[in-house]
C-alpha cells in the first residue's frame, strides 16, 4: 500500500511504498526547530510526484541534505549517508572504529507529512544528535 506525503501547500508530494513501522525523532539543533519525525528509505523506494518549489539546506558542507517546500517551508524530506549502519544511537561506533564512515545514502521523510496518520501506531526512538554527532 503506497502512502502519500505532501507539504502544506501541496507543492511537494512524495509517495512512499509503505509506511515505516518505525522512525526517529532527532534532538540535533536542526531536527529539533523543524519538528520533524523521520521514517527512513533505502535507494529507489522514495517517488518524488511533485516538488517544483523543492529548496535545500546543509550544515554539513552537503553530506547531509534537508529538502523543504520554498512555498510554505514545510521541512519534507532528506537524504544522508547512512549513518545508522555504522553508528548506535548512542554515536559509538558499531564496530568499534571511530572513523568509520558508511557507504550507502538513506532517505528519509518527514512522516507528519502524512495525513491522517497517528503517530502513536508507530515506534519513534528518540536520538541524541546533540551528543551524538
Amino acid at each position: 500500500m503506497t502512502v502519500i506525503a505532501t507539504c502544506h501547500c501541496g507543492q511537494t508530494r512524495i509517495e512512499l511504498p509503505h509506511l515505516p513501522t518505525s522512525a526517529k525523532e532527532c534532538n540535533c539543533s536542526f531536527c529539533h526547530r523543524t519538528g520533524a519525525v523521520w521514517g527512513y528509505f533505502g535507494e529507489g523506494e522514495l517517488k518524488m510526484l511533485s516538488a517544483t518549489a523543492e529548496k535545500t539546506y546543509s550544515a554539513s558542507g552537503g553530506m547531509n541534505l534537508h529538502h523543504f517546500c520554498a512555498n510554505c517551508g514545510i521541512q519534507t524530506w532528506g537524504d544522508s549517508p547512512d549513518w545508522a549502519s555504522m553508528y548506535n544511537s548512542d554515536g559509538t561506533p558499531k564496530n568499534g572504529d571511530p572513523n568509520s564512515f558508511p557507504t550507502a545514502r538513506t532517505y528519509a521523510v518527514n512522516l507528519r507529512l502524512v495525513d491522517e496518520l497517528d503517530l502513536s501506531t508507530i515506534v519513534i526512538e528518540k536520538m541524541d544528535g546533540r551528543k551524538s554527532w
